[in-house]
């Protein structure tokens, strides 16, 4: 008998996190590793928010809070909703959770059964299809191409739909490509799953302020898929609050009821401190953090400049977020200081030893022919990193 569930033993480690840590190794080992493997905004949460951290603490707020959120806190979400994606919810329909990824786990957790499949373009999030498979669901990879932006289109989707179809989930801007799919796209996809009304939409919506094109349009506002969508968010990109480790939803109340009871036996409500700290960040306008929306734009033209200048890396433009996912498959097969680059997880790792700089495999996000490189680092640090991976490969 295993000592450990087969459960466990089948899950992938998170591959962000897995880099992450080897690179926190090699520093401790005296090297100077340059990260651009997390997605993790290099700001300090804005001082507004803070405050009201402080202000919750010397108002005593130390109790458990509600399962799914504090009323106040859902008030605010609601507000944000209807103010920021033209979408109308009730407090009932809100699930506050310990991070977006809860968020996921929980909706998971309460839809899918053994066997059901959940539609994933590719690339995806890193955590998508591991939650999925935790919950006994099964994957079906979209392939994507970078001439189309990494994005699905509606006769992909068409032919990837079958009987067993429960789920598609995606986020929009998307991690790792920076991709965002228009009000246009969205409704071609929307008129797909029209016909199939039994498929619910998971959309993934935490990179939605930093959008460098404007106009982000949510699947949800169409009043066909208004009520087989569950919108996806949180303060973590955004607002530079990572470690604060707030997520939420918006969705069905039948979904949202199921998904409060699932957290009511794993974790309970939320960090109550982060909770209140929250309410101030939704109830602000997002003109309030533009600044650090304007930096990272400057920072993509930048990578975006000094990538072109390196030999086998085809990149596009991103619209939002704060990665560039290059295709790379040039260097697949070449040998490189005596180390054979077979795929994009080779390319990682040799980057990581000779250039000293953190990327991600697009494997690990279902694109096998790229790396992901995160450019929510310091401009030095950008041109620092681009001019040690160019010298590695030349």
């Amino acid at each position: 008998m295993n000592l450990l569930s087969e459960r466990i033993l089948n899950m992938a480690t998170s591959a962000t996190l897995a880099m992450a840590a080897k690179a926190r190794e090699l520093r401790g080992e005296g090297k100077d590793i340059i990260g651009l493997s997390l997605g993790e905004p290099d700001f300090n949460t804005p001082d507004y928010i803070k405050d009201a951290a402080i202000t919750a603490i010397n108002e005593n707020y130390n109790s458990y809070s509600p399962v799914d959120g504090y009323a106040e806190l859902k008030e605010a979400i609601i507000t944000k909703f209807k103010r920021d994606n033209k979408l109308s919810y009730t407090p009932n329909q809100i699930v506050v959770s310990t991070g977006a990824k809860q968020s996921l786990a929980n909706i998971a957790g309460v839809m899918l059964n053994q066997g059901d499949e959940v539609i994933l373009p590719c690339p995806y999030w890193v955590s998508y299809a591991d939650i999925v498979k935790l919950f006994e669901g099964t994957p079906v990879e979209v392939e994507t191409s970078i001439e189309n932006d990494f994005k699905m289109t509606a006769q992909q989707l068409e032919a990837a739909i079958t009987p067993q179809t429960k789920m598609i989930w995606f986020s929009s801007p998307c991690n790792p490509s920076g991709s965002i799919y228009s009000e246009k796209e969205l409704r071609a996809l929307a008129d797909v799953l029209v016909k199939h009304p039994n498929i619910y939409v998971v959309s993934d919506e935490i990179y939605e302020h930093i959008n460098y094109v404007g106009g982000h349009a949510s699947i949800a506002q169409f009043e066909d898929m208004y009520d087989r969508t569950i919108t996806v968010n949180g303060v973590s990109k955004a607002f530079a609050m990572t470690g604060w480790r707030i997520g939420y939803i918006g969705g069905p109340e039948k979904i949202a009821r199921a998904c409060n009871k699932l957290q009511g036996q794993i974790t309970s409500g939320a960090n109550c401190i982060a909770q209140r700290a929250v309410i101030t960040a939704l109830n602000e306008p997002p003109s309030r953090v533009q600044y650090m929306v304007d930096q990272f734009k400057t920072r993509r033209d930048l990578i975006l400049n000094l990538l072109s200048e390196i030999e086998g890396f085809q990149t596009n433009t991103p619209e939002g977020a704060f990665y560039v996912f290059p295709n790379v498959s040039y260097y697949f097969g070449k040998t490189l200081r005596g180390k054979t680059i077979n795929n994009a997880s080779d390319l990682s790792l040799y980057l990581l030893e000779e250039a000293l700089v953190a990327t991600v495999t697009g494997e690990a996000f279902g694109n096998p022919q790229c790396i992901r490189i995160s450019y929510a680092a310091s401009t030095d640090q950008i041109i620092e990193a681009m001019k040690r991976i160019k010298e590695a490969l030349s």
